[in-house]
C-alpha cells in the first residue's frame, strides 16, 4: 500500500454542559444545531468512539482497522504493541469552566476500575480573564483537601493561573486540574477516558440535577505534593511536552519545511494560519496524520503566520 496524501479523519462532536459553538465560528466545523459542543474528538480509537477516514482510497476505514491491519505501513515500526491506537487528540471549547477533576495514575487506576490518562493542553484561543487550574497550592494535604470538599471551599486549594493564547501545560495522571471558561484548547492524551470529578462548582446539569462526583476515587488519585506546576517553556526551541506517551512540538512555518525524516507517523494540527501539504491545504483546526512514507514531503505556508503542532510517539 502506497499513500500519496495524509490521512484526514471525520471529527466526532461531543455535547457537554460546559461547551459552546466556537468550533464552528472559529474553525468552520459543521456542528449539530442547537447543541453545546464541548469536544471534537479528531483522532480516536475506542470501542465507544471511532475515527473514520474522510476521503481518499481508504475512505470509510476506521482508525482501529488501520492500526490492527496496516500498522507498519500507516504508522511505522517499533510502536507499542497495544490493542488500540495509543493516542487521542481533541479540540475543547470551554464556554464555561470544566469540573475540577483528576485522572488516576497507573499505580491506582486498575484498583479503581479506570485507566490512567496523561495529557497536555495547548491554548489556541483564550478570552479576556481566562485561566487554568492545575495542581494544589502550598500546604495542601489529603486531609485538608478532604475537609475543604465537605466545607465547600475546595477551589481555594487549587493552583489557578491566568492563561493566554500559545500557552501549553503538561497534565500527568494524578494532577488535579480544570479548564477555565473562555479557553479553546488542543488536547493530546493517552487513549483513555477515565475522569474523576471532585467538584463541579455546584453546577446544575441539563436534567436539573447536579452531576455525579467521584470524591473517594479522586482522593485516591490526586498527587498532593504536586504544588503550583508551571506552563511549558515555549520561549526557546520547539518542544512543548515530551513524556513516555507522546512528544508535542510547536512549529512556526515561515518557509517550506520537511515533515521530518522518520520511520514513524506524525500528527499535525494547524492552530494558526493555513498550510499546504502533499497538494492539500489545511486551515486552522485541521488535523492530519502523515504516514512514514510521506515524511519527506514539505509543509508550505499559505499565509504569513503559520503555526502547527507536531505530535509523535517517542
Amino acid at each position: 500500500m502506497e499513500l500519496s496524501s495524509p490521512l484526514i479523519f471525520e471529527p466526532l462532536f461531543m455535547e457537554r454542559v460546559w461547551g459552546g459553538r466556537r468550533l464552528e465560528t472559529l474553525f468552520g466545523k459543521r456542528l449539530p444545531q442547537c447543541a453545546r459542543i464541548g469536544e471534537s474528538w479528531e483522532i480516536v480509537d475506542r470501542e465507544e468512539a471511532q475515527s473514520v477516514v474522510h476521503e481518499g482510497p481508504l475512505r470509510g476505514t476506521t482508525l482501529h482497522e488501520l492500526w490492527t491491519e496496516h500498522r507498519e505501513v500507516i504508522f511505522g515500526r517499533g510502536l507499542p504493541d497495544s490493542p488500540r491506537f495509543p493516542l487521542l487528540c481533541k479540540l475543547l471549547d470551554a464556554q464555561e469552566r470544566l469540573s475540577l477533576q483528576v485522572h488516576p495514575p497507573a499505580a491506582v487506576a486498575e484498583s479503581l476500575g479506570g485507566e490512567p490518562k496523561t495529557e497536555m493542553w495547548y491554548v489556541v484561543d483564550a478570552l479576556l480573564d481566562s485561566d487554568l487550574y492545575a495542581g494544589v497550592v502550598p500546604g495542601v494535604t489529603r486531609e485538608s483537601f478532604d475537609e475543604a470538599i465537605h466545607e465547600g471551599r475546595v477551589a481555594d486549594q487549587i493552583h489557578k493561573v491566568p492563561v493566554k493564547k500559545g500557552d501549553a501545560i503538561f497534565i500527568p495522571s494524578g494532577r488535579v486540574h480544570a479548564i477555565g471558561a473562555g479557553n479553546l484548547i488542543v488536547e493530546v492524551q493517552q487513549n483513555s477516558d477515565t475522569t474523576y470529578r471532585v467538584f463541579d462548582w455546584n453546577r446544575i446539569g441539563p436534567d436539573g440535577q447536579r452531576r455525579e462526583l467521584h470524591v473517594a476515587e479522586s482522593l485516591e488519585s490526586i498527587t498532593f505534593d504536586d504544588v503550583e506546576p508551571v506552563f511549558s517553556d515555549v520561549s526557546s526551541g520547539e518542544l512543548l511536552v515530551e513524556c513516555e506517551h507522546f512528544r508535542v512540538e510547536r512549529w512556526h512555518v515561515t518557509a517550506p519545511r520537511s515533515a521530518g525524516v522518520s520511520d514513524r507517523f506524525a500528527i499535525y494540527t494547524v492552530v494558526e494560519g493555513a498550510v499546504q501539504f502533499a497538494g492539500r491545504e489545511f486551515a486552522p483546526g485541521s488535523f492530519f496524520l502523515v504516514p512514514p512514507g510521506l515524511s519527506g514531503s514539505e509543509l508550505k505556508p499559505v499565509t504569513e503566520q503559520v503555526t502547527v503542532l507536531r505530535t509523535t510517539v517517542p
